[in-house]
């Protein structure tokens, strides 16, 4: 909402605000939500870039098109795992997921996998390491107005 408008509605009594804030939820809360639609908007890309219906993706992931439509949607009946299962299941990788959540965009490219040199084999007795994440900027939720 633009400086002006605000301005006008503030002087007519109306108190402008964020989604949480209207809502009254607490920071885990909104992260979490944004956690679901940024997964939702991973599986709605990944279907569109391999050019698939809801009722093609449905017909390949064995589901119907309304739970789809539900996925896509960020259906409060619809969970983190279900979110992350199809994303997978629609060719993302791991990095993809990772990258939806920290909020950058989907994308979506294979990468050839890291090969050892010959005669060397990878030492398994120790877990994979994660390279943090750059910081990132996130843009404050959009405003709300209430009267």
């Amino acid at each position: 909402m633009d400086a002006t408008t605000r301005k006008r509605l503030e002087a007519a009594g109306w108190r402008t605000g964020t989604v949480a804030e209207l809502l009254g939820l607490t920071p885990a809360e909104s992260a979490f939500i944004e956690m679901k639609l940024a997964l939702a908007r991973t599986v709605r890309t990944l279907r569109e870039r391999r050019h698939l219906s809801q009722d093609q993706a449905a017909a390949a992931l064995g589901s119907s098109q309304s739970r789809i439509s539900k996925i896509e949607a960020a259906d409060r009946s619809v969970s983190l795992d279900l979110l992350v299962r199809f994303a997978l299941d629609l060719g993302a990788t791991r990095r993809d997921v990772a990258e939806a959540l920290l909020g950058s965009s989907v994308s979506v490219k294979r990468v050839p996998a890291k090969r050892e040199p010959a005669g060397r084999r990878p030492d398994r007795s120790r877990p994979p390491t994660v390279r943090a994440a750059k910081a990132r900027t996130i843009a404050p939720p959009a405003p709300c107005v209430t009267p």
